[in-house]
C-alpha cells in the first residue's frame, strides 16, 4: 500500500468534474473527499480536518467566495479555487479574502498536482507519517495508534491493512469477502469480529456506529466522505 499524502476536500457542484478531479488524485497518492456544494462542504469540515480544499467559485446557492468568507475565522486549510473564463475579479477577490492559488478551467490534471504539492510543501503539510483526522479522531497507520479522546489505542497489522484499503476509499462499500482477501480470512463470521474490534476502537458508540458502518447485504463502509 503506497503512502497517501494529503487529505483533500474537492468542492464542486459538476460530478463530472468531482468524479474526475478525485480520481486523479486517488492515483496520485491522495486521499480525497467530495462536496457538491459550499453548504455540504461546511458540514464536512466541521467534522473532518483536510489539508487542502479544491473550491469552485461560482456554484448554486453559495458560492466558493461566500464560503471563503463565512470559514476563514476557522479554518486554516490552505485553498486553490477552480474558476471559469471571465471571473477574474471574483479570481483576484477570492486571493484577497484568503484562497492561496487558483486554476481556470478547463485545467491540466498534473497542473493540479503540482499546485497541490506546491501549497503543501510550503505550508509543511506532507508528512511522511500516515496520518489521518476526523471527529476526535487521528489515525498514524506507521505508528499504528489511534488518538481518541486524549488516549492512544493500539491497532495490529490486520486493522492497519482494513485502514489502509478503506481511508484510501471512504463511502465505498466493501464486501466480506473483499475485507477476508485483504487480510487473509476466508470465514466471514471472523471478518465481523475484526470489524467489531475496530468500531470499539473508533466509535463512541460502537452498537450505532458513526463512521464504521454495516450495508446490509452488501459489507462495510468507512463514512468520512
Amino acid at each position: 500500500m503506497r503512502e497517501f499524502e494529503a487529505h483533500i476536500l474537492v468542492v464542486d457542484d459538476d460530478k463530472g468534474i468531482r468524479e474526475l478531479v478525485k480520481e486523479y488524485l486517488n492515483q496520485n497518492s491522495f486521499i480525497t473527499t467530495t462536496a457538491e456544494s459550499a453548504e455540504a462542504a461546511t458540514e464536512k469540515t466541521k467534522l473532518i480536518k483536510f489539508d487542502l480544499i479544491i473550491l469552485d467559485i461560482m456554484m448554486p446557492g453559495k458560492s466558493g467566495l461566500d464560503f471563503i468568507k463565512e470559514n476563514k475565522k476557522s479554518l486554516d486549510t490552505p485553498i486553490i479555487l477552480l474558476t471559469a473564463k471571465g471571473e477574474a475579479s471574483e479570481r483576484i477577490e477570492g486571493l484577497e479574502i484568503g484562497a492561496d492559488d487558483y486554476l481556470p478551467k478547463p485545467f491540466e490534471p498534473k497542473e493540479l498536482i503540482l499546485r497541490i504539492r506546491n501549497i503543501l510543501n510550503k505550508t509543511n503539510i506532507i508528512k511522511d507519517r500516515k496520518e489521518i483526522k476526523f471527529g476526535n479522531i487521528r489515525i498514524n497507520l506507521n505508528k499504528m495508534i489511534i488518538y481518541k479522546n486524549n488516549k492512544q489505542i493500539k491497532i495490529n497489522n490486520t486493522e492497519k491493512k482494513i485502514f489502509e484499503k478503506m481511508l484510501n476509499s471512504p463511502g465505498k462499500v466493501f464486501s466480506r469477502e473483499n475485507i477476508g482477501n485483504l487480510i487473509k480470512i476466508d470465514k466471514e463470521r471472523s471478518v465481523d469480529v475484526v470489524i467489531t474490534r475496530l468500531r470499539k476502537k473508533i466509535e463512541d458508540e460502537p452498537k450505532n456506529p458513526k463512521y464504521l458502518q454495516t450495508i446490509r447485504g452488501e459489507g462495510y463502509v468507512l463514512w468520512i466522505e
